[in-house]
C-alpha cells in the first residue's frame, strides 16, 4: 500500500454490517473485581467488514492492548513508526500505552475482527505473540469455528452485562485469542516437519520395535552424537528413554481397553523381559500393571 496514494480521510458513517460494541465504565469496574476473570478480560470488540477508508492514530497510543485479525483484504499498521503489512488471514497484537496508527487499503479494503483487552494476565499474553521480542504478523488459515466463538462473544455482550455473562464470554475470549497466538501448538502436525518430529512419528509408527539409538540415528540420516542432542534439547529425554515412554503410554491403553496379560502386552510392544516392562511401568506410572488394570477397570 502506498502511503502518498491513501486518501487522508477517514470514515464518518460506518461500514455495512459493522459491529462495535464498548463496555461501560461501571461493567469494566464489576470485572476488575471478578476474581475469576480479572486478569484477562475485553474491554471492547468490533467487527468492520471490507472498511473502505478506515483508519486510526493514536499518539499516545492506547492503554489496553489491540488484537487486529484480518480474514479479507489488506491494511497496514504502524507501531512507533514501525510499518506492518496486513494480508488476509493474519494478526497483529498492538502493544499498549505504544504510538501507532493502521489503516485498510482503499483498493482492497480489509475485513478484520478487533479486541481491546486488559488485565493482569494481558501482558503475558501479548508476550507470546512477540518475535524476537518485537511484534509480529502472523499467518493463521481461516477456521469458521474461531469467527463463530467472536459471534458467540458479541451475541453475549448484546444480550446481558450479568456477572454469569461476562465470566462466560472472557473465557471465550481467551480461547478465541489462544486459538491465534497458538494455533502452531494447537496443530503440531502442520507445522512439526524437523529431524526429532519425523523421528518420533517413526517411533510411533513402529512401536512393537526394537531399537537401538544407533538404528534411530541411522534412520533420520544423521551422526549418533547430533542426533542425541536435538533430540534432548527438544523433548528432554534421550531418544531411548523417551521411545520407552511411548511404549508405556501405548501399554496404558492395552491394560485399559483389553484383556490381554502382561506377557501379551510385552510381545506386542516389543519387551522381551516382562519383569523389565514391569519395572519400567511402575517407574513411570506410580503402579505395577496389574494394579493400573485393576484400579481402571474397576
Amino acid at each position: 500500500m502506498n502511503p502518498a496514494t491513501e486518501p487522508k480521510k477517514r470514515i464518518k458513517e460506518g461500514f455495512i454490517g459493522q459491529k462495535l460494541i464498548v463496555l461501560p465504565p461501571n461493567i469494566k469496574r464489576n470485572i476488575a473485581r471478578n476474581p475469576l476473570i480479572k486478569s484477562f478480560y475485553l474491554t471492547a470488540i468490533g467487527h468492520y467488514p471490507k472498511a473502505s477508508l478506515h483508519g486510526i492514530e493514536r499518539k499516545t497510543g492506547c492503554n489496553e492492548y489491540i488484537l487486529i485479525y484480518c480474514i479479507e483484504g489488506k491494511g497496514d499498521i504502524s507501531i512507533s513508526n514501525v510499518q506492518y503489512n496486513i494480508d488476509p488471514n493474519t494478526y497483529l497484537i498492538i502493544p499498549r500505552n505504544v504510538p501507532h496508527k493502521y489503516r485498510s487499503s482503499t483498493s482492497n479494503p480489509w475485513s478484520i475482527y478487533w479486541v481491546h483487552f486488559s488485565g493482569d494476565l494481558a501482558q503475558f499474553i501479548y508476550n507470546r505473540s512477540l518475535l524476537n521480542d518485537q511484534p509480529h504478523v502472523y499467518t493463521v488459515p481461516y477456521d469458521e469455528n474461531r469467527i463463530k466463538q467472536f459471534q458467540q462473544i458479541c451475541y453475549i455482550l448484546e444480550h446481558s452485562y450479568n456477572e454469569k455473562e461476562m465470566e462466560i464470554l472472557n473465557i471465550h475470549l481467551l480461547h478465541f485469542i489462544s486459538s491465534l497466538i497458538y494455533y502452531k501448538e494447537i496443530n503440531p502436525a502442520l507445522y512439526d516437519n524437523d529431524i526429532v518430529s519425523q523421528s518420533i512419528a517413526y517411533m510411533k509408527k513402529n512401536i512393537a520395535m526394537k531399537f537401538t539409538i544407533e538404528d534411530l540415528a541411522l534412520q533420520q540420516r544423521i551422526s549418533i552424537s547430533h542426533y542425541s542432542r536435538i533430540f534432548k534439547h527438544k523433548t528432554g529425554a534421550s531418544p531411548i528413554n523417551y521411545f520407552n515412554q511411548l511404549k508405556i503410554q501405548k501399554s496404558c491403553q492395552y491394560l485399559y481397553f483389553t484383556d490381554s496379560n502382561i506377557k501379551e502386552i510385552c510381545a506386542l510392544l516389543g519387551f522381551d523381559d516382562p519383569y523389565y516392562f514391569s519395572r519400567l511401568f511402575t517407574k513411570l506410572m506410580g503402579v505395577s500393571p496389574s494394579a493400573y488394570k485393576k484400579k481402571h477397570k474397576k
